[in-house]
């Protein structure tokens, strides 16, 4: 029937939320970054130390490739996902694709706490951290916009997100 992306910043909640929309919709969860780590039996941050972050790209890009066959699917992407070998494109073309929405505030108090699993981020003080973020978010802003839908994520209520989609999708 159909698959919904949620696409955004990392630390935007696209997991969490993914898993009660999933459960909610009675649908398959699908976690991109998960997908990836279990297709090559390798941790994203050693991913991205042994093999770089150009290499990690393209295997996002192939694992994505893999989960369109999937249908009744939430797929959280990773936040890079939709900024890369044409992943927007794709996700549009496949699904609905929902931008969750954060300010850089409220993504460096969430990232703050989880920077150890991000390698991105993971040796960088909160000033660095704020620096990064809005530095990245310039540059995949453009991108994120071109979801079909943008929701703002800081009061997300699940529930109600869950009752838009479904309105919207038809399920």
């Amino acid at each position: 029937m159909s698959k919904i992306f949620l696409t955004g910043y990392m630390g935007s909640g696209k997991s969490s939320i993914g898993k009660l929309l999933a459960s909610q919709l009675e649908y398959n969860f699908i976690d991109l970054d998960k997908f990836i780590e279990k297709e090559y039996k390798m941790t994203i941050p050693e991913i991205f130390s042994s093999k770089g972050e150009k290499e990690f790209r393209a295997m996002e890009h192939n694992c994505l490739k893999k989960v369109l066959s999937q249908e009744n699917t939430i797929v959280a992407c990773g936040g890079g996902t939709p900024c890369y070998y044409g992943n927007m494109e794709l996700m549009n073309n496949n699904g609905t694709t929902v931008y969750l929405k954060m300010s850089v505030d409220a993504l460096v108090n969430r990232l703050l706490t989880a920077k150890d699993k991000r390698p991105l981020i993971m040796n960088k003080t909160e000033k660095e951290l704020k620096e990064f973020v809005i530095r990245q978010l310039e540059k995949r802003e453009d991108t994120y916009h071109k979801a079909q839908y943008i929701v703002k994520a800081k009061e997300l209520n699940v529930n109600e997100l869950a009752t838009f989609v479904k309105e919207q999708i038809g399920v």
